[in-house]
C-alpha cells in the first residue's frame, strides 16, 4: 500500500503529458538531438525509478525539467574534465609509438620523470591526472587562479614529455611529421 502523502502517478500518462515540452528543453540545453534524446530518456529512466518521491502531482513537470537540467550540468562537467578527441583530429599531434617504445616506457619511468619536474608543475599534474580533480578544484586546493593551474599543467605537461622523449640522453618518441619523412 503505497504511503498516503504520496500520489500514484501514471507513468505513460506522465511521458505523453511531458515528453515533447522537456525534449526540446534538452534539445535547447544539447543543441544536438542525439544528447537532447538522451537526455529526455535519462530523465524519465530517473522518473520511472525515483518519481515516487514526488508528493504533490502538481510538481511532476517542475521535477522532470529540474532532473532534466542537472543530468545536462553533470554531462557537461564531465565533458569538460575528461574532452573527447577523435583519433584522425588529433593523430597529427600524437607521436609515433613503435611497439619496442612501449616495452621500454613503463609507470615506473612515468613516474620517475613527473617525480623530476618542479613541485609548482608536478603538483597540478599529479591532482588532474592521478587524482582526477578538475581545473577549478587544483585551483581551490592550492589557492591559485583558474588561468594559473591552466597555464602550470600545460607547462608540466611539456616538461614532462620533454623528459619523457630525451630519456637517456636518447630521444626515444619521435614526432609523426619526422617519423613519416624517415619512413620515406
Amino acid at each position: 500500500m503505497a504511503h498516503p502523502i504520496f500520489v500514484e502517478l501514471d507513468f505513460e500518462q506522465v511521458v505523453n503529458s511531458h515528453y515533447e515540452a522537456l525534449y526540446r528543453f534538452a534539445l535547447s540545453l544539447a543543441q544536438n538531438q542525439a544528447e537532447a534524446c538522451d537526455l529526455t530518456q535519462d530523465t524519465f529512466y530517473t522518473f520511472a525509478t525515483k518519481g515516487s518521491q514526488v508528493r504533490d502531482k502538481s510538481r511532476v513537470k517542475s521535477w522532470l525539467f529540474t532532473t532534466l537540467h542537472r543530468k545536462f550540468l553533470g554531462a557537461r562537467r564531465h565533458s569538460n574534465r575528461f574532452p573527447h578527441y577523435e583519433i584522425n583530429e588529433s593523430s597529427e599531434a600524437l607521436p609515433a609509438v613503435t611497439p619496442n617504445m612501449v616495452n621500454e616506457m613503463d609507470a615506473n619511468t612515468v613516474w620517475d620523470a613527473l617525480m623530476e619536474l618542479d613541485e609548482i608543475y608536478r603538483v597540478p599534474l599529479t591532482l588532474l591526472y592521478l587524482e582526477e580533480h578538475s581545473y577549478r578544484e587544483i585551483g581551490e586546493m592550492l589557492d591559485i587562479p583558474l588561468g594559473t593551474v591552466m597555464s602550470r599543467i600545460s607547462r608540466g605537461k611539456a616538461l614532462l614529455r620533454e623528459r619523457l622523449t630525451k630519456r637517456d640522453g636518447v630521444r626515444k618518441i619521435v614526432p609523426l611529421e619526422q617519423q613519416k619523412k624517415m619512413s620515406q
